[in-house]
């Protein structure tokens, strides 16, 4: 396979990666909202970030893929930082639950226009966390990326 063709698939493979690490990112920290709230534990939103947690551990080992996601996701990071008014704006223009797999039926399919998809996840920091991450795995020499990489 050609280096031209690996690096295309990588960031086909990052790109298609963006919609679960945003979405997860956002439901596990809403169910952590939630378990702070009711002061309990959240296993729910521990599972959600860990399931970005592999996600972000499989892209790290590809560096087109790892720069495919991280750079939307930091730009996505830097946005809430700057202008979260603008980024919430935005966020709303997203699909929310309708067709997710890990929607729950009935809900509404697009954002409420209270809290869009992505803004606690936003607001907190966690996109521009996980892209730099990201970004910054894909800049490191090859032996330092990831323990899953060759």
């Amino acid at each position: 396979m050609s280096r031209g063709l690996r690096h295309l698939l990588g960031a086909v493979a990052g790109l298609a990666a963006l919609a679960p690490v945003y979405y997860l990112t956002e439901a596990g920290a809403r169910e952590l909202r939630a378990g702070t709230v009711a002061a309990g534990p959240s296993p729910a939103g521990l599972g959600c970030l860990l399931a970005v947690a592999a996600i972000v551990a499989m892209l790290a080992a590809w560096p087109p893929a790892a720069l495919a996601c991280g750079l939307p996701l930091a730009a996505a990071g830097t946005l809430f930082a700057l202008d979260a008014t603008g980024a919430i704006a935005a966020a709303a223009t997203l699909p929310y639950a309708g067709g997710l797999p890990w929607a729950r039926p009935g809900a509404a399919p697009w954002a409420e226009a209270a809290e869009p998809p992505g803004t606690l996840a936003g607001i907190t920091g966690l996109y521009a966390l996980i892209g730099v991450v990201l970004v910054l795995s894909a800049l490191l020499p090859r032996g330092r990326r990831s323990i899953l990489g060759p």
